[in-house]
C-alpha cells in the first residue's frame, strides 16, 4: 500500500496561484474493465497484447521468421510507453514487408487462440484505478493537465508542453493540476475541473468505465483541449474519442523532411481562441494529415495550413495533400466543448509567441463555461 501511495504521490503535482493539499490515493485496485480484455486475438489487436502473450507471439514468429525481432525495441517493447501499443500487425507489416496474405493467414491462427486469465491480466496492466485527492482553491480556475503515456512519448515536446502549461498556469491565476493516473477520470474528481487538457497522449489509456466517465463530463458541459501527439496515433481502439470527441483520424506527416516551415493562415479571425493572432505566419513543426478535414465531421476550423509552402510527402512517397487542411479547430459535444491543435512536435513550438496566444487563447475559451459558444 506505501509503495501505491508514493507512486501516486510522485506522478502528481500542482501548479498555480495557490498550492492545494495532497493526499493518498482513494483507489489503488488493478483495472478489471480495460477495453480489449475480452477481445480475441487477431491481426488487428494492438500489438503489445500479442507480444505480451506467449501463445500469440509464438504465432507472429512462426508466421513471420525474424521479421518482427528486427524491430526497433521502441516498437516492440511491451512496457509503456512503447509503439506496441499504438500498432497492430496490419500497420506494424508496413515496416517490416509482410504481405496480406501472410497477415491473413497469421489472422487466422490468432483467431484459433483462448484469451486465458493471464492474458486478461496483462491487457489491462497498462492501465490504471489510482484516484489522487486534492483539495482546490476556491474562487480559482481548475484545470486537468492529464499526461499518462501508453503509446509513443516524445519526451522534449511532452516536457515543453508541461513547462508551459505551468507558466502559463501561474500567469494566468489559475490551478493546473498534473497527473499521469487515468483513475482521475471518474464523474466526482472531474467534476471539479473547468477544463481536462491531454499533453500529447498517445496510446489507449482509459478503462471502459474511464472512459464513460470522460464522456459524462463532456455531456455536462466539460471542456477538453487535446495537443498534438494527442491525436497522432497511427491506429486508434476508441472510436468516440476520434469520431466524435476530435472529429478527426489521424494519416500520416511528412518524412521529406519530418520537420518543415509552413504557413499558418487564421481560417476564423472572430473567434476567441485566434483573438490577437495575424491573419497568417510561418513556423517549423512537424505536420499533421488526417484521412478527412475535421470540417467535413462538423469542426469549425480555427487555422489550415497552405500546402504549397510545404513538402506534404510522407512514408514510401505517400501524397499527405488534403487540399482543405485544418490544423487547430473546435468542436461542440452538446454543452460541451472541444478544442485540439496539431502544432507541437518540436518543443520551441510552445515558446512561438503566436501559438503561445493561440494556446492561452484557447484555455480562456474552454474554462469561461458550460456551453460550447464559439
Amino acid at each position: 500500500m506505501l509503495r501505491n501511495i508514493v507512486r501516486a504521490l510522485g506522478a502528481f503535482a500542482l501548479a498555480g496561484s495557490a498550492t492545494p493539499l495532497l493526499g493518498t490515493p482513494l483507489q489503488v485496485a488493478p483495472v478489471t474493465d480495460c477495453p480489449l480484455r475480452d477481445a480475441p486475438f487477431s491481426a488487428s489487436s494492438p500489438l503489445i497484447d500479442v507480444m505480451l502473450s506467449p501463445q500469440a507471439k509464438a504465432v507472429l514468429d512462426k508466421s513471420f521468421p525474424g521479421k518482427f525481432s528486427k524491430l526497433p525495441p521502441f516498437f516492440s517493447a511491451t512496457t509503456p510507453p512503447t509503439f506496441a501499443a499504438i500498432l497492430t500487425i496490419k500497420e506494424a507489416g508496413g515496416f517490416v514487408g509482410l504481405k496480406p496474405a501472410d497477415i491473413d493467414a497469421a489472422d487466422k491462427a490468432l483467431r484459433a487462440l483462448p484469451v486465458t486469465k493471464a492474458d486478461r491480466i496483462a491487457r489491462c496492466a497498462r492501465y490504471d484505478n489510482d484516484v489522487p485527492l486534492f483539495d482546490l482553491p476556491k474562487g480559482k480556475r481548475h484545470v486537468l493537465l492529464f499526461e499518462k503515456i501508453n503509446g509513443f512519448k516524445d519526451v522534449p515536446s511532452f516536457n515543453a508542453a508541461h513547462a508551459m502549461f505551468t507558466a502559463m498556469a501561474a500567469r494566468k491565476g489559475f490551478t493546473l493540476v498534473a497527473s499521469d493516473k487515468g483513475g482521475l477520470f471518474n464523474r466526482k474528481s472531474l467534476a471539479q475541473f473547468d477544463a481536462v487538457i491531454w499533453n500529447n497522449i498517445s496510446g489507449d489509456v482509459l478503462s471502459l468505465s474511464q472512459r464513460k466517465a470522460l464522456q459524462a463530463y463532456m455531456a455536462k458541459g466539460g471542456a477538453f483541449i487535446g495537443v498534438h501527439g494527442s491525436a497522432g496515433d497511427p491506429v486508434y481502439f476508441w472510436d468516440w474519442y476520434t469520431h466524435t470527441l476530435l472529429g478527426a483520424r489521424f494519416l500520416m506527416h511528412p518524412m521529406s523532411p519530418q520537420f518543415q516551415e509552413a504557413r499558418v493562415i487564421i481560417d476564423d479571425p472572430q473567434s476567441p481562441i485566434t483573438r490577437g493572432l495575424p491573419k497568417e505566419w510561418r513556423m517549423r513543426d512537424e505536420w499533421y494529415s488526417f484521412k478527412a478535414s475535421p470540417r467535413a465531421s462538423g469542426a469549425h476550423v480555427l487555422a489550415a495550413l497552405d500546402e504549397a509552402t510545404y513538402n506534404p510527402v510522407g512514408m514510401m512517397g505517400m501524397n499527405l495533400r488534403m487540399g482543405d487542411h485544418p490544423i487547430a479547430w473546435t468542436r461542440c459535444l452538446g454543452r460541451g466543448r472541444m478544442f485540439y491543435s496539431a502544432i507541437g512536435h518540436l518543443p520551441e513550438t510552445y515558446t512561438e509567441p503566436h501559438y503561445l496566444m493561440m494556446l492561452e487563447n484557447a484555455v480562456d475559451w474552454a474554462t469561461a463555461s458550460k456551453t460550447c459558444a464559439r
